[in-house]
């Protein structure tokens, strides 16, 4: 069987569970954070580096790899587990939401995606089969349906930053966008893609191997992800994402879509919520019942001098900490907390040292992998107001969709790069 999950412990007065899900290539606890290696290498880490953060499971983009160096020769290194020297699970994303945000040129039917290579213009193809065909050469323990997602809310209301770049690179602000119509047609495309890539996996020979998830999308619209993970989960599959989250809407609006979702997804499945994200949404997701997780917001804010800590981030390059002889985190046990002072971080990254990225990065993966830990002790405690003294930074994420406390806050959130 490619995948096994066990609820180890339910939670009495929320969603949250702890879990185990066993795959060809090891074990992971849930709810489980999953750092994004893009490219098949997470940023400026070792893998040992990253195993050592406690990290049991990461994620590879198919679209990247499909590009550079190419899924043919992946395969004939023996697949990424082998080419990156990762042994542990690992999870491939299906490639479409880099077509539609990044793509130069895209055109989209009901057969698939046409994209101009951002390598060498390039003209290609990205349909449902070739999105599995190229994830089965990749060899990732669990890949993804091949989705439409759509802007979770109507692009208008994206602040003026997010719309410009929106408009750059998708054709959602075309003449006559209706969001309603195009969410719509997402919910219908998305399911038809979906069986589609259940038909290939099933007949490649492959799904003993690897374990194919489905997506449910409807952006911010109750109604439509309740049609949508209806029909998703008609087809008997492994486990089931929400996709389509984090996507230019605000918090409460996150937390409404995964309040409402989570529950409609089958219960002794694991539910991965793609795409986020700060410590208050991994905690608000793991209170409804979702067990895993990726994000860029680890690495990306590393390699530019912003590390996490459990009261909120810090700038490191601000000049109040050119002679703070302090750690990053008092707390946390990482290299770069254990050995080195904020005023040694600031200056290798105002000397463009590369070990000050090195560091920081490998102290955000660590920081987000002590947070899931003590989310796992804390499901199984039940104590979530000794989890919030603890982690003041993520509180916001106890609080239902409807809290006063639940306002919107800045779009920060990051999907796979």
């Amino acid at each position: 069987m490619s995948l096994q999950f066990e609820i180890l412990h339910q939670s009495p007065s929320t969603q949250a569970r702890v879990g185990r899900i066993t795959t060809p290539h090891g074990v992971f606890d849930t709810p489980a954070f999953m750092p994004v290696g893009t490219r098949a290498a997470i940023k400026g880490l070792l893998p040992s580096l990253v195993a050592e953060t406690g990290s049991q499971t990461i994620l590879a983009n198919t679209y990247h790899l499909m590009l550079r160096p190419g899924a043919d020769l992946v395969e004939r290194r023996g697949g990424l587990h082998t080419f990156m020297n990762w042994p542990g699970p690992i999870l491939t994303d299906s490639g479409g939401y880099q077509v539609y945000s990044m793509a130069d040129l895209n055109k989209m039917t009901d057969e698939g995606v046409r994209f101009r290579s951002v390598i060498d213009g390039a003209m290609i193809d990205l349909t449902p089969e070739r999105s599995i065909e190229v994830q089965h050469q990749l060899g990732a323990d669990i890949i993804m349906a091949f989705d439409d997602c759509p802007p979770s809310v109507d692009p208008v209301n994206f602040n003026e930053t997010r719309k410009r770049l929106s408009a750059q690179r998708q054709s959602s602000f075309a003449k006559n966008y209706d969001h309603d119509k195009r969410l719509e047609v997402a919910n219908e495309r998305t399911i038809r893609w979906l069986e589609r890539c259940d038909e290939t996996h099933r007949t490649s020979g492959r799904a003993d191997r690897q374990a194919l998830f489905g997506i449910v999308q409807g952006g911010a619209d109750l109604a439509r992800r309740s049609w949508s993970a209806e029909r998703v989960c008609s087809v008997e599959l492994p486990g089931y994402a929400i996709g389509g989250v984090a996507v230019g809407e605000g918090f409460r609006d996150i937390l409404r879509v995964v309040d409402h979702t989570a529950p409609l997804l089958p219960r002794e499945k694991p539910r991965y919520l793609m795409g986020v994200g700060y410590e208050r949404d991994l905690v608000a997701a793991s209170r409804a019942g979702c067990d895993m997780f990726d994000c860029v917001l680890p690495t990306r804010n590393g390699r530019n001098a912003n590390a996490f800590t459990p009261t909120g981030p810090i700038r490191l390059k601000n000049a109040r900490f050119a002679e703070d002889d302090g750690p990053i985190d008092e707390s946390c046990d990482c290299p770069a907390c254990r050995g080195f002072s904020r005023a040694y971080l600031r200056h290798l990254f105002l000397a463009e040292e590369m070990l000050g990225p090195i560091l920081c990065s490998l102290h955000n993966v660590r920081h987000f992998q002590r947070l899931m830990l003590d989310i796992r002790d804390t499901i199984r405690e039940d104590n979530w107001s000794a989890f919030i003294r603890r982690w003041p930074v993520a509180s916001e994420g106890c609080l239902g969709p409807d809290d006063p406390g639940a306002r919107d806050a800045d779009v920060g959130h990051a999907r796979p790069a």
